[in-house]
């Protein structure tokens, strides 16, 4: 008997049907069955139906003499089932890598539950991602089962079937159905959920589903959306049936009215001469179901005429438009308040004792303005320094951090007066840089990929950035800090503009030129690591010719246990990525699991270095910082090729790493078990790697940054080598 029964119901999706069939037999874990459903299409599926099952055995097809849709297609499948779990797949879905092996972890994890509920992501058809925005409700949770009462949060997530994987055998015992309509989701997701006495959840996106340009039957206009009365007719007669579940009435009374209102309120799911009828039967299943619940302010409507109805919706259009055109008379008369403020304040003398830091678009006090902050605060204690940060990051900063959010009025008084402006990306364009002012620009790295100019090549890779409005603030630089002479000759050619290269390293990593036996333990405590373990951090970037960004190059968890128990993988996602689709795809889960460390969202990426003893990456420019720690680096290039196409490098990385390269993950294990990793050939690639791009990192960058481009003082200057030989050939790419 298999572990799990996916059930595929199949009428004129020849077009996405292979891929959605793939998605299943291609899973890791093949403890599984298909039961495909042919409900009478009449393009090519049933054909390709069969010849997948006479390809696997895994497959089996039932050809429907009729089109009986999309529900009672799913029933005529279910009493072929042989595994424990029902799983309801749409044959334009696809379900994501790995997604069967995580629900069967999560299932033994959580004893076989009546119902686990996973993740999902709407894919367009244009190529886009989105996760599902209440992801977080599985993420809440917890560990252990619940029932809907003691997670009611539950309930509203998407009423569909096909995020979920049912026990089978629970199924049978309540008789669940599908019926004929098509909201047929409705009266079955409803009364499982409610019915069950043990639900789960799997943080995790296991299911792509695809977003149709064309073919969505709940986004066409049609009389048939009628039917959401009759289903959640059935939803009531279910509760009715069973005195236990009379708590939820009113629950669903809401449930019911707002659904309805939805339909109604969209322009294009009933023809226009369709929504009063519809309106009239709402309301009279809104009354009908009515219970002693006070109604809902924005339900009550429904106690109305159709009239009253339609007033209500052209007042809420009309005070929709006015609020907007009071918003914006509100936004122009603050802009005015704020350019007056500037222009005020740009008419007085600058303030010599006035820093302004910001970091990664005003994310907080991070990485080189943060270190070249604190290294102010103890060499010129006068200058006053503030920092810009979004409103919604204010709460991560230091107590004795003073700060002003962008494009408040606080912004513009400081920007306007400033003397010291220090940032690792580009200030808005409305910034005025006024003569006098000095401008440091710590930029995030030294770069391996192409940046800035260089990009004009790459149209890909450029896409969505301006690159003449990037230079136009670039020209406000007066400093541009370098770590090494490839830096320095890099920014010139990527930012033709009027700065001086400042060759003083990179602030941020004096913590790791200057760190200790202990530092890194604190990480280390926080996520329960042991103090004997290996720490592996992997820390892959993005790709520019994969919409996203992200490709999971390897599977993670294979990875951790392919490493031993006497090892853990700690996992740092590219900060663009943090909040899409990319640690949905489990990440996140195998956190939860403790199988690897997510550092995705640690604030500070030097604590995360200093708590590890090797770095894996492909082209990150984490390796250049890395590398001042002199630890073991292996880079993982099996798509260089594709990468450099795409993006362009400097220099080739796989012929001058700072480490062993592996082209396939066969190779990046066997270095691993082999102890390859920390061999003297690793050695000697590092010392080599080290010498040319850490040559200006000797742990006094920031001290370096304040008193020579703050104070014009004298610094003791670096002991820099002469440059080797073919240092002025790093540069591979052309323009």
């Amino acid at each position: 008997m298999p572990r799990f029964s996916v059930i595929v119901p199949v009428f004129k999706v020849q077009g996405f049907l292979r891929e959605c069939l793939d998605s299943v037999l291609g899973q890791s874990c093949t403890d599984v069955e298909v039961i495909a459903v042919d409900d009478c299409s009449p393009d090519g599926c049933g054909a390709i139906l069969d010849r997948y099952a006479e390809r696997d055995p895994r497959v089996r097809v039932l050809h429907l003499t009729e089109n009986v849709g999309l529900g009672r297609a799913r029933n005529a499948g279910m009493p072929h089932a042989t595994g424990d779990f029902l799983l309801f797949l749409d044959s334009d879905d696809t379900l994501t890598p790995g997604a069967l092996r995580a629900i069967a972890d999560r299932l033994d994890e959580t004893g076989d539950p009546d119902v686990l509920v996973f993740d999902y992501a709407r894919t367009y058809w244009w190529g886009g991602t989105r996760r599902n925005a209440l992801a977080r409700v599985l993420a809440e949770a917890g560990d252990g089962t619940f029932t809907a009462a003691e997670h009611p949060e539950i309930l509203e997530l998407l009423m569909v079937v096909w995020n979920k994987a049912y026990r089978r055998d629970f199924v049978e015992r309540e008789g669940f159905t599908f019926p004929p309509g098509y909201y047929e989701d409705t009266p079955w997701t409803f009364p499982t959920l409610l019915s069950a006495r043990r639900i789960a959840t799997l943080d995790r996106i296991c299911l792509n589903y695809r977003q149709r340009r064309q073919g969505n039957i709940l986004s066409t206009t049609s009389r048939k959306h009628f039917d959401v009365h009759d289903q959640y007719e059935r939803v009531f007669a279910f509760v009715d049936a069973r005195p236990e579940l009379a708590r939820w009435r009113p629950y669903l009374h809401r449930k019911m009215g707002e659904h309805c209102l939805d339909i109604l309120a969209k322009p294009d799911r009933l023809p226009a001469r369709d929504k009063r009828e519809f309106f009239h039967r709402t309301a009279e299943l809104f009354r009908r179901h009515r219970t002693d619940d006070p109604v809902p302010a924005e339900l009550r409507v429904l106690e109305g005429g159709y009239a009253r109805y339609r007033a209500r919706q052209r007042t809420t259009a009309a005070g929709t438009a006015f609020g907007e055109r009071a918003r914006q008379a509100r936004g122009a008369a603050a802009s005015g308040i704020k350019r007056g403020w500037s222009w005020a304040h740009g008419r007085r003398a600058l303030d010599p004792d006035l820093a302004v830091y910001s970091a990664f678009s005003h994310r907080g006090f991070l990485g080189d303005p943060a270190a070249i902050h604190r290294a102010a605060g103890r060499l010129a204690p006068h200058i006053r320094g503030v920092w810009v940060v979004r409103e919604d990051q204010a709460s991560t900063l230091p107590p004795d951090i003073e700060y002003v959010l962008p494009g408040s009025t606080a912004y513009h008084r400081v920007t306007a007066r400033a003397t010291y402006f220090v940032n690792n990306v580009n200030w808005p364009g409305t910034l005025v840089k006024r003569p006098g002012s000095v401008h440091i620009h710590t930029h995030q790295g030294t770069p391996l990929k192409y940046m800035g100019a260089d990009l004009l090549g790459k149209p890909g890779a450029r896409y969505g950035f301006d690159v003449p409005q990037m230079l136009r603030r670039a020209d406000r630089w007066d400093h541009s800090l370098v770590a090494n002479r490839h830096s320095e000759l890099v920014w010139d050619r990527a930012y033709p503009c009027r700065f001086a290269s400042a060759r003083t390293g990179s602030p941020r990593n004096d913590i790791l030129v200057n760190a200790g036996p202990a530092d890194g333990a604190g990480f280390r405590l926080r996520h329960g690591i042991p103090e004997d373990h290996t720490v592996v951090l992997y820390a892959p970037t993005r790709r520019d010719h994969v919409r996203g960004g992200h490709v999971e190059r390897f599977d993670p968890a294979r990875f951790a246990q392919d490493l031993g128990e006497d090892h853990t993988l700690v996992v740092r996602l590219h900060p663009s990525l943090a909040n899409g689709p990319a640690r949905g795809m489990g990440l996140a889960e195998l956190h939860r699991r403790g199988v690897v460390v997510d550092a995705t969202d640690e604030p500070h990426v030097e604590e995360v270095m200093l708590a590890s003893d090797v770095l894996v990456t492909d082209y990150s420019s984490l390796m250049f910082d890395y590398a001042n720690l002199d630890r073991p680096i292996v880079v993982h290039a099996d798509d260089w090729g594709a990468f450099t196409a795409a993006r362009g490098a400097y220099f080739d990385i796989t012929a001058d790493p700072p480490g062993h390269v592996s082209r396939s993950y066969r190779e990046l294990a066997w270095l691993f078990a082999s102890g390859c990793w920390r061999d003297a050939d690793a050695a000697r690639l590092r010392a080599g790697f080290r010498a040319r791009f850490c040559e200006f990192d000797d742990g006094r960058a920031a001290q370096r940054v304040v008193r020579t481009l703050m104070l014009g003082e004298p610094d003791v200057p670096l002991s820099i080598p002469a440059p080797a030989a073919g240092d002025s050939d790093m540069l591979t790419g052309t323009r």
